[in-house]
């Protein structure tokens, strides 16, 4: 199975952060994880990332509610940075929330590759592996 290089997670809340890095340690899913706790400091790292020209993390999983900035804000600013290498960057909408307005929203945003329910599990990180190219 293949090994992401970076993958970043961003969620405001600890308990599902320290479990989804347990999961991605026990699926060998990735060599670097990073953690924002909301959506405004998550577009300033991956801006300045870009800024230095550095490789964006190549799967990104985003909850829609955090204080600061929400994940549909988040998506609203991340497809704006003016870089090649976002169109290479998967993302993945993990939430709590099972409302069909929020999964019909989710369909509108071609960045937004699936939805995740959380908690994660070893299966949809193995299913994630299996599917890049």
């Amino acid at each position: 199975m293949k090994r992401i290089e970076s993958t970043c997670i961003i969620d405001d809340d600890p308990i599902f952060v320290y479990g989804t890095k347990r999961v991605m340690r026990e699926v060998d899913f990735c060599n670097e994880i990073m953690v924002f706790e909301n959506g405004q400091d998550a577009i300033d790292a991956l801006t300045e990332m870009v800024e230095q020209h550095k490789e964006l993390p190549e799967i990104i999983f985003v909850d829609l509610n955090m204080p600061i900035m929400n994940g549909w804000e988040f998506l609203e600013d991340f497809v704006k940075i003016p870089n090649k290498s976002r169109e290479e960057v998967t993302v993945y909408i993990i939430s709590s929330s099972v409302d069909p307005r929020d999964l019909e929203r989710i369909k509108s945003y071609k960045v937004v590759n699936n939805y995740i329910l959380k908690p994660i599990s070893t299966n949809d990180l193995e299913e994630i592996l299996n599917n890049l190219k």
